[in-house]
This record gives structure tokens, sequence and C-alpha cells, in this order.
């Protein structure tokens, strides 16, 4: 091989396939890489993972995607988090947000602050000093400005609802305006060469393609990384037992609300997704507690409006390959791994893989320790996921289904362990570099099972009591102020970037 990459092939279309193309042309133009997609017309895409987090943004600006352009296309809607219903007990709920919960204050973390001024006897809710929880609780939404000094408007952060295929559709319409070569075959075999490197694929319409380097995209079949080249797979259903979902579609008979709703269910949970033009409605369950007919008509028996497809039981395993890299080959999407779309991380892990190998992309000489660095890096990324979405179940009160009695005693990592020992004593958590859910996030979830340290950071016993209690009822005042001004979700959708499809169709 020379000693730089001149082609890439991707393997598969679907959501994982087009964004790593379209990725990939922005960060490689000028290389004179070429980029080819074989997708085939034979194989369909799941099509599910239609809840983003806010790195979906950082994605549309690397690829130089018009955001409104985007939006009609793929019948968005803007999310500022996510809504749990029932987890900690039958008729809870609490909220998820993105962005900043609260100010630091003379440089101790917020929550702390917060923490002082409970036990001085203040009745604040955490998610007072969220602008987007009020804002979620308003249904109130608009970009946020690109310069702003109001502390509301620069610290909300959001993602986007959208429809899977359309999204598909619509980077592969603008992959190909860029240059990318897109195949329709289907591939009958992947060749090796004596190092085990991948160095063609074979297709059915009776044509190799040679590559330098191969993504694969091929779902959870794994044909080259899985099929090919056996680099194994961790399994995670140990720590979490749901393995199936059923999912379908309704029309939109509300107007879509700025979140996702996740409500615990007797052996899983149920999601609802509102897009501007219709309803995303999945049910995630353990087979060992519930059948599939069960979860249909359970799922069928809690949606509102017109079903406009066949429920699809989707099988799966949760976990990962032991090396998302090898050799000349990377997996991505459903062939990489799957967790459980409890927080909406499968499309962050897309982006995420691909940042890290465009930050470790190699040369011809494929150096075995870039390759190690790089799938050090994503492993990092999966446990700190896995572990997230373990917390919500761990933490549960619930025991009056067989799922949630499991639950009760759930095998729990001992990271996590940790993690939660020392949040219980204090109030703190280790921050690392690299990670994707902050302090916000895991204090919310925390919060939201009614996890309550038994004490906070002795130094800020040094704050005056009255003084932080006016503190942080400005902070609330200031937020709610801001929040009515701010457009109802609904109508800003329609008024800015109403769908190209019309409603349910």
């Amino acid at each position: 091989m020379s000693n730089s990459l001149k082609s890439i092939c991707i393997t598969g279309g679907g959501t994982a396939g087009w964004m790593a193309a379209i990725l990939l042309s922005s960060a490689l133009r000028g290389s004179n890489i070429k980029i080819t997609v074989i997708e085939s017309a034979d194989i369909g895409t799941i099509g599910v993972g239609e809840s983003t987090v806010p790195s979906i943004m950082d994605f549309i600006q690397a690829c130089q995607i018009n955001l409104k352009e985007f939006i009609q296309a793929t019948s968005a809607s803007f999310k500022l988090g996510i809504r749990f219903d029932d987890w900690l007990n039958p008729g809870e709920n609490f909220f998820h947000p993105f962005g900043k919960v609260g100010k630091d204050i003379n440089g101790f973390d917020f929550y702390q602050a917060w923490l002082k001024s409970l036990a001085d006897g203040q009745k604040t809710r955490w998610l007072d000093y969220s602008p987007s929880a009020i804002m979620a609780e308003n249904e109130r939404f608009m970009l946020r400005p690109i310069q702003s000094e109001n502390w509301v408007l620069s610290n909300y952060a959001h993602a986007l609802h959208f429809d899977a295929v359309q999204v598909a559709r619509y980077l592969r319409d603008i992959c190909q305006q860029r240059g990318v070569n897109r195949i329709e075959a289907t591939v009958k075999k992947v060749n090796l060469d004596n190092k085990g490197f991948i160095r063609s694929l074979t297709l059915d319409n009776d044509t190799t393609v040679s590559s330098d380097f191969f993504i694969d995209c091929t779902g959870f079949n794994g044909l080259l990384i899985d099929k090919s080249l056996k680099v194994g797979f961790e399994d995670w259903s140990h720590y979490l037992p749901c393995n199936r979902a059923v999912a379908v579609q309704t029309e939109q008979v509300d107007k879509p609300v700025p979140y996702t709703i996740a409500t615990a269910q007797a052996a899983g949970w149920s999601w609802q997704i509102p897009l501007q033009h219709r309803t995303g409605n999945g049910y995630v369950f353990s087979h060992q507690f519930c059948s599939d007919e069960k979860a249909i008509e359970t799922l069928l028996s809690s949606i509102n409006g017109k079903v406009l497809n066949e429920p699809r039981i989707i099988p799966f395993v949760t976990g990962k390959r032991k090396k998302l890299w090898h050799n000349n080959c990377l997996a991505l999407g459903l062939a990489s791994g799957f967790l459980e779309p409890l927080e909406s991380t499968a499309i962050h892990l897309v982006y995420k893989t691909l940042v890290h190998f465009i930050k470790h992309f190699p040369d011809g000489d494929f150096d075995a320790d870039n390759e190690q660095a790089f799938n050090q890096k994503i492993d990092a990324d999966y446990q700190e996921i896995r572990d997230f979405i373990i917390l919500h179940y761990c933490t549960s009160d619930r025991d009056d289904t067989e799922f949630w009695q499991w639950c009760q005693t759930m095998p729990v990592p001992t990271s996590l362990q940790e993690k939660i020992r020392i949040f219980r004593n204090r109030g703190q958590l280790e921050d690392h570099q690299g990670q994707f859910f902050t302090h916000d996030s895991w204090c919310s979830i925390l919060e939201g099972m009614k996890i309550r340290p038994q004490k906070h950071h002795p130094l800020v016993n040094g704050f005056h009591s009255q003084n932080l209690a006016n503190t942080l009822n400005e902070n609330i005042k200031n937020i709610r102020d801001t929040v009515l001004k701010i457009p109802n979700h609904y109508e800003y959708l329609q008024a800015n970037c109403p769908a190209y499809i019309k409603k349910n169709s």
C-alpha cells in the first residue's frame, strides 16, 4: 500500500452509512480520497433511531448542512430533553434536560450551592434552575441566539426528533451532489488478503469493489467486522436484560411537544417521539418477562392516533464489538454494537465514532498503536453510556412486576457502584475528559430517582444563607421571565421550518 489512503468503501446505507459518507466527504475535502457507498435495495433499514441528543447539532454544522432545510426535509421537531414517566414509582415523573442547570457560584458547582439552600430550608426544585426544563414545561422553543448576554438564552441546549428514513434519503442526496459514489448492490463475499485485511468485496451484480479502507454499516449482521474479521462481541445482557423492541408509527393527533417521553412498563419501557407529521412509538422489553404478543398489545393500548404501519419486532443483543476498528475496517452504527435507546444515544455514537476516527485517521501503514488508541476512546464512550442507562434501572423503587423485582438486585458495574456511592456521600461526581453526560445530567437522573446526598461540600457553608437564597430566587425569576417571552414550540416550527412532508402522509 502507498502511504496515504486513496479510497474508502462504506458498506451499507441507512442513517449510519450516509452520516459516515457526508461527514467524511466534508472532513476529507481536498484529499482526493474517493468515497463509495454500497447500498442494497433488498436490505431494509431499522429506521427507528429518531430521537437525538445535542451533538446532532454539531454534526449538522460540521457537514455544512442547512439546518432549516434539514428540519423541513425530515419532518423534525425540537427536543429539550426526556421526560421519564413511572420510573421511580408508577404515577411519578422527572425530566432530564439538556444544557446547563444553574450557574456555578464562587467557583463551586451549582449543585453544591443548591444542596446548601435546601439545608437552609429553601424548597426549590433542581429543575427550576434549568432553562431547557422550564422551556419544555411551557412548550416553548426558539433556536439559541449566536450571541446573547442573557444567561438563560446562552445555556439551554436542544436536539432533534426526526424521520430516520427521510434523514438517510436527505443525506444520500447531498452526498451524491458532493461526489460520493453510490452503488446499488448486495455484498456476496468479503475477500481478505494474507494479513487479514479486507482486499475487496464481491457484489451480486458480478462486480468487485476494491478499497483501501472499509466501513461496516451492515447493521446487526456485521458482515465485515464480525462475519469476516471475527473480532468478537462483548455481551452486556447481564447488566441490561431488555433484548427486543416493538415499533409502530401513528398519526399526529396533538401538537408535537419539545421532548421525548420514556414511560416505564411492566417488562421494560416505551418511547413516544413527536415529529411534525407523525409520532414514533415503541416498547423496549425483555423476552424473559414478556412475550412479543404481550408487548405489541401493551404498546398498541398506550398510543393515540391511527396506526400507520404494522408493528415490527426488533431483536437485539446489548453490547459492543470487542474492537470497532480492526485492520482496515471500522464498524459503525448497529454493526458496532447496541445500547437500548433510553437516552437517545445511537446517532451520537455514530457521530462520536466518526470524530474519533477522523482524529486517528490512518495512512497506508495502519499503525497498530493508532488503532488501539481509537478503540480505547470509543470503548470508554460505550461504557459511560452503558452505566448511565443502568442508572435508570438500578435506582428504581419499583418491585411491582418480575422485571422490576429483578432490577432491585441487578448486577451493577463497579464503575457505576463507585460513582453512586461517592454521590450519596456528598454529592460529588468525578468528571473526566471527553465524557458525554455532564455533571448536570447525572444529577438530573439521581434527583429524579430521589437519591439525595447525605451532605454537601463543607466549604459552601461559608455562603451567607439569605444572600444565597436571594441569588437563587433571582435566577428562577430570570429563567421564567425569559422563557415566557420565547415562542410556542409548534408555532415556531410552523413559522420557521414547517415540514415538507404533509401531516400523516
